[in-house]
């Protein structure tokens, strides 16, 4: 895996307080929500299920076998999942919290229970937490797993370690990456920051204070994207040229809206940003099927992504939530839970 300064793989840009984006973005303020509120007064989409969905359970028991290939997920929903990679383990993004919000008791709700109790994982070598929004870092989850794994490292983007100190993750198991820096993991796995178009803050006031990214998982064998949150750019192509090629792309489908469209990909930009990055590997839409946080459909992001599929013939990766499932090079993967 080469590792070059490119045009657009740079370390962060920080004025004041404040973290820019690596191309100019607008992420929309007071004047986007006036224009979004009639448009969700009026809107007659079924932004969660009518009905309910799963149950889904995951079997603690799949985790004693190591995976065949080396390469094994589980999705539990919305973008946590569990990486099994060249035998460590990364839980990303966990949110088991009830609601995607500052408080419990208002919010955008779980569409289904997690599939297994957080203190019933396997052993986690690395948490990983991309950026500080709420349907990526709850605050429950996090003592939860400061407790319930207490060798565990943590990874995530700079200042978002003060806030994991709040919730009880201690000071020296967190290592903060800006942009284009890498952590080596005790096993033979480094983690790479490579830049992402979103934005971070726990509210409007704090908007941009601690960085936000994407990240390259490189095993022995494997090497992972996780796009987390972003707008389409143009340095994907210099992301997979300088880390890849990728056996899994980890990119977001949900939560995107026109208005918002430069810091979310949804379904047609996920399978451009696939295609930039040289549709090498399975292509794994995350960032859906768990919260309500758009105006389309909650099925939308998938049902569009089947016909992209069709259409480009990209090669998909999308199992049943909570499920442990294996990965082999070039075998794609459907699960239809959502249709059910």
């Amino acid at each position: 895996m080469a590792q070059r300064m490119t045009a657009h793989l740079r370390r962060a840009t920080r004025v004041g307080k404040k973290f820019h984006n690596p191309i100019a973005t607008s992420v929309g303020g007071l004047s986007t929500m006036f224009k979004v509120l009639p448009l969700y007064l009026s809107n007659k989409e079924e932004k969660s299920p009518i009905f309910p969905v799963g149950p889904f359970r995951t079997d603690a028991a799949a985790y004693t076998t190591p995976p065949e290939s080396g390469l094994r997920v589980t999705w539990f929903g919305h973008s946590a999942s569990l990486v099994e990679i060249d035998g460590l383990r990364v839980l990303i993004d966990p949110v088991w919290d009830e609601r995607a919000a500052p408080v419990q008791w208002a919010g955008p709700k779980r569409f289904f229970p997690p599939t297994i109790e957080l203190e019933s994982l396997p052993r986690i070598d690395v948490v990983l937490i991309s950026h500080d929004h709420y349907d990526h870092l709850g605050a429950g989850s996090v003592r939860r797993l400061a407790l319930a794994f207490p060798s565990a490292r943590w990874v995530t983007s700079l200042g978002v370690g003060e806030i994991l100190g709040g919730f009880g993750v201690e000071e020296q198991r967190v290592t903060e990456l800006d942009w284009t820096q890498s952590t080596a993991i005790p096993g033979g796995l480094t983690i790479t920051s490579v830049p992402s178009r979103h934005f971070s803050g726990r509210s409007l006031s704090n908007r941009f204070e601690t960085l936000w990214g994407a990240f390259v998982l490189k095993g022995a064998k494997h090497i992972v994207y996780y796009g987390a949150d972003t707008g389409w750019w143009d340095g994907f192509g210099e992301i997979a040229d300088t880390y890849g090629p990728f056996d899994l792309t980890m990119l977001e489908i949900g939560a995107f809206h026109e208005l918002w469209s430069e810091i979310h990909l949804g379904p047609d930009n996920a399978v451009r940003a696939f295609e930039a990055m040289g549709a090498k590997g399975l292509m794994m839409p995350i960032h859906w099927g768990l919260f309500d946080l758009a105006l389309h459909g909650w099925r939308q992001p998938m049902e569009r992504m089947k016909v992209l599929a069709a259409e480009r013939g990209t090669a998909v990766w999308t199992p049943d939530p909570g499920q442990p499932t294996t990965i082999f090079p070039g075998q794609e993967l459907w699960s239809s839970w959502w249709q059910r």
